[in-house]
């Protein structure tokens, strides 16, 4: 049969190994889905596509699988063939579908199928794009075969989780190493806590490497904040100066130079025109939030850095 071209945006880039734990049900212990429609199946105008969509979306909340709208790794697809289309002999004559519907759960990147499962429908209406989605209102989310499919996919994406985890770090502190940190810590941000063992890994390489970023981006902001300075030694340059330091990151390690060149700026400002200058520098999170702190930090980075890729890329399978 032939394959169809899918047209959709991802974030998640990542992988893990070794012992599961389901965690608590959050945004991190969860693997998640995208549902994703192709608009080249035969038959589908943009209507019926956007409610197959809103059925596969259904699917996955049900089961506490659904992911944000297509900007995940792991996809839920469905491709429908029209088996008979016919008229009905009733006045007024209607119209029938059988339609075979075919729903897979896979890596949307690598194309490699994970778990499928399909179903027969009828629908019958006034029009064709009546009787077509009549057939599709006849996909329930509460449905066994659901239940079935998605658990068989959660179970081959952990497994892919547990192949590819070292791999990823790996990936993910070669990224570092070249100044790309938003992309090392996107990496290692999406794997969910169900992969117990390598999202500890995760978060234990992610502390790392949001103190490199740190740091880059410090030494960056206090260059900028010197020239601002430099260029005027006045109010004006202070306040220019400011909008560079405002960004350091208090745990960054040039913050005791940030707190110099500040009490610097602050002495001149008085002494210019008698005046405290109105403004101060992040402060410190005490130590027991810190960890907890840095992780959160580093999550919002990968995400951040996700949501800024180029919003589309074309990938074909040959699922169906």
């Amino acid at each position: 049969m032939k394959k169809i071209m899918y047209i959709f945006c991802f974030v998640m880039g990542v992988s893990a190994y070794a012992q599961n734990n389901l965690g608590k049900a959050d945004d991190a212990a969860r693997i998640t889905l995208a549902a994703v429609v192709s608009d080249e199946i035969d038959g589908l105008n943009p209507s019926e596509q956007k409610y197959l969509k809103n059925k596969l979306n259904q699917i996955t909340a049900k089961h506490g699988m659904g992911g944000a709208a297509a900007n995940e790794r792991f996809i839920f697809t469905a491709n429908v063939q029209i088996v008979t289309m016919d008229i009905t002999p009733t006045a007024p004559p209607m119209h029938a579908y059988t339609l075979e519907v075919s729903f897979f759960v896979g890596d949307g990147i690598d194309g490699k199928l994970f778990a499928s499962t399909s179903k027969t429908l009828k629908g019958v209406g006034e029009t064709q794009t009546k009787a077509y989605k009549a057939a599709l209102k006849n996909i329930k989310s509460t449905d066994d075969i659901f239940k079935t499919l998605m658990e068989e996919g959660k179970t081959k994406i952990i497994e892919y989780y547990n192949a590819q985890c070292d791999f990823i770090l790996k990936e993910a502190a070669t990224l570092s190493s070249q100044n790309e940190f938003e992309a090392a810590i996107h990496k290692l941000s999406g794997i969910p806590e169900v992969c117990l063992d390598c999202y500890t890994k995760a978060m234990d390489a992610i502390v790392p490497i949001y103190q490199k970023q740190i740091d880059y981006q410090c030494t960056k902001l206090l260059t900028n904040a010197r020239s601002a300075w430099s260029e005027g030694l006045d109010a004006g340059s202070a306040q220019t100066a400011s909008t560079y330091l405002g960004q350091v990151d208090p745990n960054s390690k040039c913050m005791p130079d940030a707190q110099k060149l500040t009490a610097e700026i602050s002495s001149r400002i008085k002494e210019l025109d008698q005046r405290e200058w109105d403004f101060e520098l992040k402060q410190q999170q005490d130590d027991v939030d810190l960890q907890k702190a840095t992780i959160k930090a580093a999550r919002d980075v990968g995400v951040a850095y996700g949501e800024n890729q180029p919003s589309t890329v074309v990938y074909s399978y040959g699922w169906f």
